[in-house]
């Protein structure tokens, strides 16, 4: 049973997390603080040998991980993601039965519309199970958001867009994941969390995003979390002076790795065509870059070791000649797969799986979609802002239709 305690004279900087990399509980507890980028420490036990002696001594002879310290002291022992939303101040539970709106999902399309809809009136609540902001607000530098010349970082953007539908009175619940959509005679309702919660509304905006895209090799699932990772700005730091594979010749592929060389030693870029398709602003970059390498024409058929990557089987397309080569981490960027579980075989999606819309609105009534999830998205947050401005005025006209 996860246990709380709190010892007054252990107060480090910033949370330490006392875990092992073959460790599940570990790696969620680590995968919840980088959603939500909270800065912690992670101490590996099985490479730092005072580590366990540390760990039986707060569990009274017991290894048991993760163990975490907080700043004030407290320690929380084998929490789950909801006992770590409490302990970081985070809004779990709706303040009310029903609202007028409810949005799945706060990324850039959510959050506009939610401060349009907020700005008529409307009660509106958003959830979202990870960070606010989205695939925008773990991006490093957001370069071509109009408004913006210097660029802005995406963590900066997201907490801009937060604290500005929260002074419209925006409702947020974070660290909740809805669980399903449906009818209920007149009103939508959707599902909320291992209590099966349920929160009534008039119409209800899906702004789920995508994710990204595996690679679908063997040795994938066992060492994602370890040392394979898709977001840079979460685990990039766990690679200062060591040598990363970024898997993806798009342009997150190269801004990516560029922003992982204010780490790693060296950052190739393996590309799976003749060519790459970043920008050439991007390219240029990289060719600048002593301590970078494109490799093209390769595709990635293994990744292999135990519990820890040990090498990378590639093949050259053209050659069809096999090789290892060796990386201490690899972090994927090659293309995303939309969020459409929660209206799976309840709307129309197209044969790459987006939602389909008319006006916004998708084939199942009052539920509409925008932002990366929806069919003909142009995966840009500019773009996502747009989608939730006019999924909102969408949202407007079709409850005037109710008479509401």
């Amino acid at each position: 049973m996860p246990r709380s305690k709190s010892l007054f004279a252990l107060k480090p900087p910033v949370i330490t997390v006392y875990g092992a990399t073959w460790c599940p509980d570990c790696k969620r507890a680590k995968k919840f603080f980088g959603e939500h980028r909270i800065p912690y420490k992670n101490v590996d036990i099985d490479e730092v040998t005072k580590a366990v002696a540390f760990v039986e001594q707060i569990n009274n002879g017991l290894r048991i991980i993760p163990t975490i310290i907080f700043p004030d002291g407290e320690i929380l022992v084998e929490p789950s993601n909801a006992q770590l939303a409490v302990k970081l101040g985070l809004q779990t539970r709706a303040e009310r039965e029903y609202y007028d709106v409810i949005i799945v999902g706060g990324g850039p399309a959510g959050l506009t519309a939610s401060l349009y809809l907020a700005r008529e009136g409307l009660d509106t609540l958003v959830i979202e199970k990870a960070g606010l902001g989205g695939q925008a607000g773990i991006t490093q530098t957001i370069d071509n958001f109009p408004g913006f010349d210097e660029g802005i970082t995406g963590a900066e953007f997201a907490e801009r867009l937060e604290r500005q539908v929260r002074r419209f009175g925006v409702e947020i619940l974070q660290a909740q994941e809805v669980t399903e959509i449906e009818r209920d005679g007149q009103y939508l309702c959707v599902t909320t969390g291992s209590e099966n919660h349920q929160i009534g509304a008039k119409a209800i905006l899906l702004a789920t995003g995508a994710r990204y895209r595996m690679l679908g090799v063997p040795g994938e699932d066992d060492l994602i979390g370890i040392n394979v990772h898709f977001c840079a700005t979460c685990d990039g730091a766990f690679y200062k002076g060591k040598r990363v594979l970024v898997v993806g010749g798009g342009n997150s592929g190269f801004e990516e790795g560029v922003f992982l060389t204010k780490f790693a030693s060296q950052v190739d870029i393996l590309v799976n065509g003749p060519q790459p398709k970043a920008s050439k602003f991007l390219q240029d970059k990289v060719a600048s870059k002593d301590n970078m390498q494109v490799i093209l024409n390769h595709a990635v058929k293994e990744l292999r070791g135990d519990h820890r990557l040990e090498s990378i089987l590639v093949e050259d397309r053209a050659s069809k000649q096999e090789k290892l080569l060796k990386y201490d981490g690899v972090f994927v960027f090659i293309g995303l797969t939309p969020n459409h579980d929660l209206l799976k075989g309840k709307a129309e999606m197209d044969a790459g799986g987006f939602i389909q819309t008319v006006n916004m609105m998708t084939s199942m009534d009052g539920v509409f979609a925008a932002g990366d999830v929806r069919s003909g998205a142009t995966k840009q947050a500019a773009a996502a802002t747009g989608e939730g401005a006019s999924a909102a005025l969408a949202i407007r006209e079709y409850l005037k239709s109710l008479g509401e």
